[in-house]
């Protein structure tokens, strides 16, 4: 009986390996200077990239016309949400649209959740993460206001923390407020929910000794955050995009003066192995984040992109 067990069991894992996936990765993009939009990546195994090869969105709002850090969240309601910095400075929101099936979108929205903040000098990479205790959708970005914090190791107009705003229905946005500050300038924050009641942030330091990659945790999505870790990948690399593949946690990041993606995969967030030689991504995608879809998203933006590009 134990033999026959033992048995049934390999079959049941042989078969769940062999099922058809339903889903897979795609990973937001852009192109610079940042003015041609939306474009996507997909992959089957979130390891290696395939390029659709258009644009699926030109941005319209903000005052640089850019579409940069684009984040997208698929929505408790059916809708896929895309959040963006629309400005490198000067703008004192993001830009906002939303869509069904990632090829048809809405008209697109300028959010000004800085406006009542007069000496705010940017609104750089906003991420979108979905609370599920507080059924609320919860927008972290990153912000200059000179004189708020201590003088660290930036000039005052490049001295970044992490604000938030949440919304129930992308049409009303509470009041601004400050979600970290690890004590110096920090941007391009995700937020992760490790397991229930665990939470990892990601973040870039941009504190010219570093520009790079740490985490921090937490025992709920507001904080506090704590325990910073040390960077764990080389200066000179930014927005940080993760995907869960298995037992393992990968996270993506822009090489960017190198001009190329690295990797890392981690089962805790606090020992981390690098798996540059393990991936492929298409020369010129710039970061954005990664999340899962259905085939028949994915065909639907094939059908577009060959059909563009006759």
């Amino acid at each position: 009986m134990k033999k026959r067990y033992i048995i049934l069991s390999l079959f049941i894992c042989w078969f769940a390996s062999c099922k058809p996936q339903k889903e897979v990765y795609l990973f937001t993009s852009f192109h610079e200077p940042a003015n041609e939009g939306l474009r996507f990546l997909w992959s089957k195994d979130a390891c290696h990239w395939n390029d659709l090869g258009i644009s699926f969105l030109q941005p319209a709002v903000g005052n640089d016309k850019i579409m940069r850090d684009p984040s997208i969240l698929y929505g408790i309601d059916g809708l896929y949400h895309l959040v963006w910095t629309c400005s490198w400075k000067g703008d004192k929101g993001f830009g906002y649209a939303s869509s069904k099936d990632l090829v048809h979108w809405s008209a697109q929205r300028f959010i000004p959740v800085m406006e009542k903040e007069p000496a705010v000098l940017n609104v750089w990479a906003p991420e979108l993460f979905y609370d599920a205790e507080t059924a609320q959708y919860i927008i972290v970005w990153a912000s200059t206001i000179p004189f708020r914090f201590a003088k660290g190791a930036e000039e005052e107009n490049n001295n970044h923390r992490l604000y938030y705003s949440t919304t129930k229905d992308f049409n009303s946005f509470s009041d601004p407020q400050l979600f970290f500050d690890p004590g110096f300038s920090c941007i391009d924050a995700v937020i992760v929910l490790k397991e229930k009641g665990k939470y990892v942030l990601v973040l870039k330091d941009n504190t010219r000794p570093n520009r790079n990659i740490r985490v921090a945790f937490a025992d709920h999505v507001m904080g506090p955050w704590t325990n910073v870790s040390e960077p764990f990948t080389a200066p000179f690399t930014e927005g940080p995009a993760i995907a869960r593949a298995g037992s393992d946690w990968l996270i993506y990041y822009d090489a960017y003066r190198d001009k190329k993606f690295g990797a890392v995969k981690t089962s805790d967030f606090k020992t981390f192995t690098n798996i540059d030689t393990g991936i492929s991504v298409p020369a010129g995608h710039k970061h954005g984040t990664i999340f899962r879809a259905p085939k028949k998203i994915l065909k639907r933006l094939k059908e577009k992109a060959a059909a563009q590009q006759q």
